[in-house]
């Protein structure tokens, strides 16, 4: 009798993803019914609804939210979480959890509300993710970071191990709504830090977007996107609602990341290195944006980019009041950080570099004397840039 236990089952199933994204204009209006019912589905009864906030929005913000849901009569419950990129970690992610546990939320009907920055929205996502393993959420980004870059993708994250985003998910929100109202109240070096991943976009895939920023980008940051005259305010509008665009253009197609050349990784490649070393002292998008500056010095070595692109994108880099260099960018920390890279994406580097200024390409053959180079020019530019603002202080 032949017992035979090799069969194979095969089980195939898709996944619908829809999610929002979309502009609102006063989220804490009373008149505004936007959230209550963003990412909800109809239900009858008392609204009820989890809050997760930043402590230092809540301290801006906390009357008005808390004054919208008693208009609207929603039985609620606050949770305010102390965040930097040092407490991205799973411990605020528990806490969350155990407030999710507290309150008791019904897993369909109920979305966790996020409010707050990038790392806020990451913590908050993990924990949805996690939560009875799908528990939908909606995000309110109240820095620049989070309008354009990390309240719009699907990837959610905390830090582990001094390696950057190391344990997370791929979990959009249900909806996520951009009020750019909330910059009114960002200090200037955040608002600058977001410019960061605009820039990202515009280098890599947006030409109109790096001319609208070397036009507008010091009024954008002086008058933090709010818009005071009618050109300054059209010049923010368009600079958000292209940098969004972009982002989301990149990342419909590859939401999962099946495919590891993203153009949107450009910055990426050796700013999580930097970045986790440098804590406190980095902002994300400051260390993106020493990475982006590394890197149109390798465009340059390789005759990608003139000299006179280089001397725009540096020009525009200085304008927003960006960082070029970190003392963290010695050569045995950017072939470490090249190799976590590799490990990251498979074996390859796939290393997106900027072709002149507006598109991209990726390459696997960057050799440790190379950054060496490109690192010590860097360094020399950035000295040489001391210099300049001393005797412009003298």
């Amino acid at each position: 009798m032949n017992h035979d236990m090799s069969r194979t089952w095969i089980v195939s199933a898709a996944l619908p993803v829809h999610y929002q994204v979309r502009v609102v204009n006063g989220v804490f209006d009373p008149h505004n019914r936007a959230l209550l019912e963003a990412g909800a589905t109809q239900q009858t009864g008392t609204l009820r609804r989890l809050v997760v906030i930043d402590s230092a929005v809540d301290r801006l913000y906390g009357v008005q939210l808390r004054q919208y849901l008693q208009h609207h009569g929603v039985k609620h419950q606050i949770i305010s979480l102390p965040i930097s990129e040092t407490e991205k970690t799973m411990d605020s992610v528990f806490a969350v959890v155990k407030g999710i546990n507290e309150f008791g939320i019904s897993r369909r009907h109920e979305p966790i509300i996020a409010i707050g920055g990038g790392v806020l929205m990451d913590i908050v996502g993990l924990a949805a993710s996690l939560y009875r393993r799908s528990t939908p959420y909606v995000r309110v980004p109240t820095t620049l970071i989070g309008l354009v870059d990390a309240g719009v993708g699907a990837k959610t994250g905390v830090n582990h191990s001094a390696h950057k985003n190391r344990l997370g998910t791929y979990f959009p929100a249900k909806d996520t709504l951009l009020d750019r109202c909330f910059l009114k109240t960002v200090d200037r070096r955040h608002i600058v830090n977001g410019l960061a991943e605009i820039l990202k976009i515009a280098l890599i895939k947006d030409r109109a977007l790096f001319e609208l920023l070397d036009r507008h980008g010091p009024t954008l940051i002086e008058e933090r996107l709010q818009g005071r005259t009618p050109e300054s305010n059209q010049a923010a509008n368009q600079v958000i609602e292209r940098a969004i665009t972009g982002m989301l253009e990149e990342l419909e197609l590859n939401l999962w990341e099946q495919k590891l050349e993203r153009v949107v990784d450009y910055g990426h490649s050796f700013s999580p290195t930097v970045e986790m070393l440098a804590l406190p002292e980095l902002l994300h998008g400051e260390a993106v944006n020493i990475d982006m500056a590394l890197t149109t010095l390798l465009s340059v070595q390789r005759g990608l980019i003139t000299p006179g692109e280089r001397d725009r994108i540096f020009g525009l880099m200085r304008k927003l009041e960006l960082p070029i260099y970190h003392r963290h960018c010695e050569p045995e920390v950017l072939v470490e950080a090249l190799a976590d890279t590799i490990r990251h994406r498979d074996g390859l580097q796939r290393l997106p570099l900027a072709m002149g200024i507006g598109s991209a390409c990726f390459v696997n053959d960057v050799r440790p004397e190379e950054l060496v180079a490109a690192a010590t020019t860097l360094r020399e530019m950035d000295s040489g840039s001391e210099l300049m603002r001393e005797a412009a202080n003298a």
